[in-house]
């Protein structure tokens, strides 16, 4: 199936006295989606948000899909609070899970897509039971836990390993990555079969947040575009 690239702001990176404005010009310079990452400090080594931030947000920005990306212990517990609050999708790290197919019907049960994490340590085929059924599959392309660290490349082959599985299997499933997504690794990861980037140093940490956005999302369409075109000529 043709990908529509989308680009998925990460507020991780923007300024929070001014997390609201800040969000509604990245999604004005072109984002689809905005992500949420919630951390605990326990799962990853860091603490960011949780459901009352996001609730605030929905009040400001109410017609935007919320991407809630949880990299928490006992996803369980927090999955009503994150619904409630305002997420659109919810994903859970098949690393926190103990039951990982309870966990993606919970998210769906409570109106929310289901998506799926793997670290970059874990490989595709620890999802094989739950790719029938999951919006979206989300892959690190960095060690969770901080913003602006570096892509790492091994990374590209799980898209390409994921794509191929979607197609083989006829599957649905849309392709994330999140991690050190940036102008200068864009257009590989678009090739390889991502199709929504999350992006919050390219976006937020430097100069214009609109113009950013606007130059990242352009660029990997660009690269789409090129990609598909030779796809064409192969065949």
């Amino acid at each position: 199936m043709a990908s529509v690239i989308e680009l998925a702001p990460s507020i991780l990176s923007a300024n929070f006295a001014q997390l609201g404005a800040e969000a509604k010009a990245a999604l004005d310079g072109g984002g689809t989606v905005l992500h949420l990452d919630v951390m605990d400090g326990h799962f990853v080594p860091n603490i960011t948000i949780g459901p009352p931030v996001v609730a605030s947000l929905r009040k400001t920005i109410p017609d935007a899909t919320f991407d809630c990306h949880l990299m928490i212990e006992n996803p369980d517990q927090f999955i009503p609070a994150f619904a409630e609050a305002g997420a659109n999708w919810i994903s859970v790290h098949q690393e926190a899970c103990v039951h990982l197919d309870r966990t993606l019907h919970l998210i769906e049960s409570h109106d929310c897509k289901p998506g799926v994490v793997i670290n970059p340590a874990t490989p595709v085929h620890m999802l094989d039971e739950v790719l029938d059924f999951v919006h979206h599959v989300l892959v690190m392309s960095v060690n969770p836990g901080f913003g602006a660290q570096h892509f790492i490349p091994n990374s590209l082959k799980k898209v390409e390993s994921l794509a191929r599985l979607r197609v083989s299997r006829g599957l649905e499933f849309r392709i994330e990555i999140d991690g050190g997504v940036a102008l200068d690794t864009v257009g590989d990861i678009v090739r390889a079969g991502a199709e929504i980037l999350v992006a919050g140093n390219a976006v937020f940490s430097h100069g214009d947040i609109r113009e950013n956005a606007r130059k990242l999302l352009e660029a990997a369409r660009a690269a789409s575009g090129k990609a598909r075109k030779r796809r064409i000529v192969s065949v």
